[in-house]
């Protein structure tokens, strides 16, 4: 299972690495740099809002289907022709809560047709996660991997036309990048559809209300930790937007998707590693097969990671920000060094949370959802009058941070896991390591002629990233040996 988590998660980073970068720093800051600050940030609300009822397309199938096929392979035929039918009931389910929870909250008309058309980009990105899923859990890993990134190559396709093809002399608009994801989405919702069909020589739709209640009624815990998590991951922007209120709240919602572009990049490296992980853990905990390498294996990967990212992130915070955007970011730079210190929760959270999902945890790992769904509350509440986005940012840091503690301790509590005092030692080093080698980078000037001044800082950042990965490798956390040895193992 080693050998086949680590080669499946080769294809799967160096095909998102490939296509999600150039998205996010290509067309996604393009488009923002393009409409302005405060269009961007009238999209960003009502596109995080979208987010908010999400649960309701899927209500936790998804994640219940992929660790339910990688345990039950046979049963596949029988689900997707269930499942295809009670999807298409709970878009309707969805769009009713959604737009009642928007006219309450007092979204007003613009907001609401922008809404329409997001909701439905939701359903289908619901719907492609659900046909993935079924892949995933068959254990498919490979077909998986070009589905993960068909939909953003599209949108590459679609987005870098009208930005840059001269095929229209409008400026382009907000509403055109939401109709390339909606085109983009179709298309792949179409090929996912059709190779699940081939898959489970699937027949006909089944209509059965017996079956879909037993579905909701197992998939009730993973619709309500979504639901949770979806709150606290989600609402910042939204509580900004509504706290804040009109002109100035758009604003600070702008200024707070400057800092979290970058971390939403990073994070799908994280959400890369769940997507693996959740049928493998099941598989293996079905067979009574022991997760402890497995667990340590896939968090020191993606811990490495995440504690570079974040330290290169906050010290060269200014520079990247300048890099990326035309507007003023005097007031991002500070919410996007806090955005970016959560990635090592957030990465935390995606190895041990999965560990917990696939083990079937789910009531704890609520109760640890409502917990934190309260804290961004109160912090939000308390801090966005005063800090504004700032404030955001901090009441999602503390989020994080406890979500990824409990989580943590919880899984030692179920597993019991002997303590690795010194594997402990060795990550704690490597942290204050990283951390020094990156501040120790901004000391000093590296020049190259040819290289503009401006950009002088890029070489000691590159510097910065080799020298903590040498690191990585002095102190056994990157042991290429091993890795090498797992991948000649059969499989």
């Amino acid at each position: 299972m080693q050998r086949k988590f680590l080669t499946n998660l080769g294809l799967l980073l160096f095909l998102n690495l490939l296509i999600k970068p150039f998205w996010i720093f290509g067309i996604d800051r393009t488009v923002q740099n393009t409409v302005g600050v405060e269009e961007y940030g009238f999209y960003f609300v009502v596109f995080n809002f979208s987010f908010l009822f999400n649960i309701l397309l899927d209500f936790g199938i998804t994640n219940f289907n992929n660790r339910n096929i990688a345990q039950h392979n046979h049963l596949l035929n029988k689900h997707v022709s269930g499942i295809l039918v009670l999807k298409l009931l709970l878009v309707v389910v969805y769009f009713l809560f959604t737009f009642l929870a928007a006219l309450l909250w007092g979204f007003s008309m613009d907001q609401l047709k922008l809404l329409v058309l997001l909701g439905f980009n939701q359903f289908l990105i619901s719907f492609i996660l659900y046909l993935r899923s079924n892949i995933s859990g068959l254990l498919f890993f490979k077909t998986d991997s070009i589905l993960s990134v068909l939909d953003r190559f599209l949108m590459i396709l679609f987005c870098g036309v009208l930005l840059w093809g001269h095929v229209t002399k409008e400026a382009f608009r907000i509403e055109w990048f939401v109709y390339c994801q909606t085109v983009a989405y179709l298309i792949t919702v179409l090929i996912a559809l059709y190779i699940v069909i081939r898959k489970a020589n699937f027949r006909k739709l089944n209509w059965n209300w017996l079956f879909f209640l037993m579905i909701i009624k197992k998939s009730m815990p993973f619709a309500l930790l979504v639901l949770l998590m979806m709150f606290y991951t989600r609402l910042d922007p939204v509580l900004l937007g509504s706290i804040l209120e009109g002109r100035l709240g758009n604003e600070q919602a702008g200024v707070y998707a400057h800092g979290f572009r970058l971390l939403d990049a990073a994070t799908m490296i994280a959400f890369l590693f769940a997507i693996l992980l959740i049928p493998i853990f099941s598989k293996m905990l079905k067979q009574k097969e022991s997760v402890e390498q497995m667990l340590k294996l896939s968090f020191t990967l993606i811990i490495t990671v995440a504690v570079i990212v974040s330290s290169v992130s906050f010290f060269y915070s200014q520079e990247m920000m300048e890099l990326l955007y035309n507007d003023d970011i005097s007031q991002s730079v500070p919410v996007f060094q806090l955005l970016m210190m959560g990635f090592v929760a957030i990465s935390t959270t995606y190895i041990f949370g999965t560990l917990l999902t696939a083990n079937g945890n789910l009531k704890e790992l609520n109760i640890i959802a409502v917990i934190s769904l309260g804290i961004n509350l109160a912090i939000n509440i308390l801090l966005i009058p005063h800090l504004m986005a700032l404030g955001s940012a901090i009441a999602s840091l503390t989020t994080q941070f406890f979500a990824a503690a409990a989580q943590v301790v919880l899984v030692q509590r179920i597993f019991r896991f002997r303590v690795n005092y010194s594997y402990i030692f060795t990550l704690l080093s490597f942290v204050g390591g990283v951390i020094l080698v990156v501040y120790l980078s901004r000391q000093f000037t590296i020049s190259i002629p040819g290289i503009p001044e401006d950009l002088g800082w890029l070489l000691n950042f590159a510097l910065a990233l080799i020298t903590s990965l040498l690191l990585a490798v002095i102190l056994r956390l990157l042991h290429f040996r091993s890795l090498i040895g797992i991948l000649r193992q059969e499989s």
